[in-house]
């Protein structure tokens, strides 16, 4: 289903000034020369970690669920295709629903998958093997996502925070008591996320006015001397995840000005629509852009619609669709697609049937996502399911294929198993669940 490459550029200057920031803040450790590389590609090891380097994702989380029906997998004039239709797209014989006319413009850039088939139905539990990739195995904690990814893609030494969550709502039932817990599990603190929202700022990170620079840098100097000497002589682990903090806070210190949404161009706000989720989508492209491995968007748990699904859905879904148009077509006009995958996806999909509320219940059993650029292939459907949507008919996968598919896609192994003294032998993808080879580049 691929389709003609387009222009991916317009040939404006200006897209070659966002490139080379992009290489910049992927490249900054590196100081040779093009013409350094020559014959050193025959090296594959080399070949293969230049390949990872510069891969960067944004995860637009979509919590609560959204319905397979009214975005990528529509059943029109069926008993579960409720009440909006189905629209062509630029994939000759694909069709999605018509709350997404923006993303049928640009299907040939995305791979959706409509066979997703899950286990967990409770939102936490979802949540949890969603982002992390697996199922619980207490006491040990998995680390999420955005935490593998900095930890094999990202620069721990870069002041620009490698795992950024963006999510402005406090609340959100079954996901606030998720974002309580631990993210990085194993992986230490150090590969947490920092976590911006609300006002689009980070509070408390200014220097104070009555300690000068020279005054600060001492008090740094002295606490750095004492910690780490507590770190190397008690070998303790805690300590080199407070020293990290601390690190990761006087970096945010210096980059503060890219939390400051009020920095990007008014014509690029109001492109993206004023709401938190679209407003925060265009944040991440400047974070990505700047020097961030991950950046997670998410606003809460809108999307669990078990009443007035498609009322609700209405209002979230055009978002949504303007949201990746918008996102998907700056990185590309931008150069940074190649490298940046982006995911669009919940915890699992909407009942085929409506409840007493006219809502769409929680079903893992068959549904739907999307991704593009990164190492994805664009133009391409994976899976399908049955006429009505209950079942998968063709081309079954779970979490663990998605996320093997997410690492081969940015050059991470899915199957190396994790060195951690004192425990038990875990991989990155467990069970050698193979990745979706038809959406990899």
């Amino acid at each position: 289903m691929n389709q003609p490459k387009r222009r991916s550029s317009c040939g404006s200057d200006e897209h070659t000034i966002h490139r080379r920031l992009f290489l910049q803040g992927t490249m900054a450790a590196s100081t040779a020369s093009v013409a350094s590389f020559n014959g050193l590609f025959s090296v594959p090891l080399l070949a293969e970690e230049t390949k990872r380097h510069g891969k960067k994702c944004i995860l637009l989380w979509l919590c609560g669920a959204p319905s397979q029906f009214e975005t990528w997998d529509p059943k029109p004039g069926t008993a579960t295709g409720g009440p909006f239709s189905a629209i062509p797209t630029n994939l000759p014989g694909v069709h999605i629903s018509s709350l997404m006319p923006k993303c049928a413009t640009i299907m040939d850039k995305l791979a959706v998958i409509r066979s997703m088939s899950t286990k967990p139905s409770e939102h936490f539990q979802g949540i949890d093997a969603l982002t992390r990739g697996d199922m619980p195995r207490p006491p040990f904690t998995r680390p999420i996502l955005g935490s593998v990814i900095a930890e094999q893609l990202g620069q721990l030494d870069s002041p620009v925070p490698q795992f950024v969550l963006l999510d402005p709502c406090p609340e959100g039932n079954e996901f606030k008591a998720f974002k309580a817990g631990n993210w990085a599990g194993w992986l230490g603190a150090q590969y947490g996320p920092v976590r911006a929202g609300g006002d689009y700022g980070i509070p408390n990170i200014k220097q104070l006015d009555s300690i000068s620079q020279a005054d600060h840098s001492d008090r740094e100097s002295l606490r750095k001397f004492f910690s780490k000497k507590y770190e190397n002589d008690r070998r303790s682990a805690a300590a080199a995840s407070h020293n990290a903090a601390f690190e990761r806070v006087k970096g945010l210190m210096s980059c503060a000005p890219l939390f400051d949404m009020e920095s990007l161009p008014q014509s690029d706000r109001e492109r993206y629509g004023g709401g938190a989720f679209a407003q925060h989508a265009l944040q991440a492209r400047h974070l990505i852009e700047n020097g961030s491995t991950f950046v997670m968007v998410a606003n809460g748990m809108p999307w669990d619609n078990h009443v007035f699904q498609h009322e609700m859905h209405q209002m979230l879904v055009p978002e949504l669709d303007n949201v990746l148009y918008q996102l998907i077509s700056d990185l590309e006009q931008r150069g940074m697609l190649d490298d940046t995958l982006v995911i669009a996806m919940g915890e699992f999909g909407r009942t085929p049937w409506l409840n007493d509320a006219r809502g769409r219940d929680h079903y893992p059993k068959a549904w739907s996502l999307a991704m593009a650029g990164g190492g994805i292939k664009g133009g391409v459907v994976h899976g399908a399911t049955d006429a009505e949507g209950f079942e998968v008919t063709d081309g079954k996968v779970d979490n663990r294929n998605l996320f093997a598919t997410i690492f081969t896609a940015l050059g991470i192994d899915p199957h190396e198993d994790y060195d951690l003294p004192g425990l038990p032998t875990f991989f990155r993808v467990e069970e050698d669940a193979h990745p979706i080879k038809e959406v990899l580049v």
